[in-house]
């Protein structure tokens, strides 16, 4: 009887191999033959399963995204019950920082295809509704942690996207090794105290 394959798992065996060849060796280095090797199977094979370099992207940054959203479930889930919106907006936002090395991995991944989907409009249109539901969630726990009342309120879209960007550019420069993690977690305190006041003790 013919061995059952599993599709899925040799996908991500891929897609998991494309992203050592990444983040090891840059995103000039991903190839179709290069991938293959470091998966251990034929070009062909690789081939069958990725017709083109932008499926097998997109589908690396899927496997990132998944990973992102595991850690950040599991964070969230110590936080207990009812975590206020400035606590849960900090634990979700730090787990996406690249703050070990398994986060600085799929960092390094992410980035890449980020760069690589700047002169590729057709495959960075995949991203544009994950970032508007990324940016509305955020919004979201502004408004619900600012202070009641008009006066100091901000505009929680456009904090949202100003947000997002620090949270960005605090990973890039993370990869970098510009600064320690703990730098990046203090400005990102520091962003969250403007917004919505520091968090209050129980």
């Amino acid at each position: 009887m013919p061995k059952r394959v599993d599709h899925r798992e040799r996908r991500a065996l891929i897609a998991d191999a494309l992203m050592r060849v990444a983040a090891e060796q840059g995103l000039e280095a991903v190839s179709l033959r290069h991938v293959a090797a470091a998966a251990g199977v034929s070009s062909g094979m690789v081939q069958h399963y990725f017709r083109t370099r932008d499926e097998m992207m997109t589908f690396a940054l899927a496997v990132v995204r998944e990973r992102n959203e595991a850690r950040v479930t599991r964070a969230v889930a110590a936080l207990g019950a009812t975590p206020t919106p400035r606590a849960l907006l900090r634990t979700m936002l730090a787990e996406l920082l690249p703050l070990d090395e398994e986060r600085r991995a799929d960092g390094r991944v992410a980035l890449a295809f980020l760069a690589y989907t700047a002169v590729r409009p057709a495959v960075a249109a995949a991203l544009h509704d994950e970032t508007a539901a990324l940016l509305g969630f955020i919004a979201g726990l502004i408004r619900a942690g600012q202070p009641a009342g008009a006066e100091g309120r901000v505009d929680a879209e456009r904090a949202a996207v100003g947000l997002l960007a620090v949270m960005e550019g605090l990973g890039i420069y993370l990869l970098g090794g510009h600064y320690p993690p703990e730098t990046a977690l203090a400005a990102l305190d520091t962003q969250l105290d403007l917004l919505l006041g520091p968090e209050q003790a129980a």
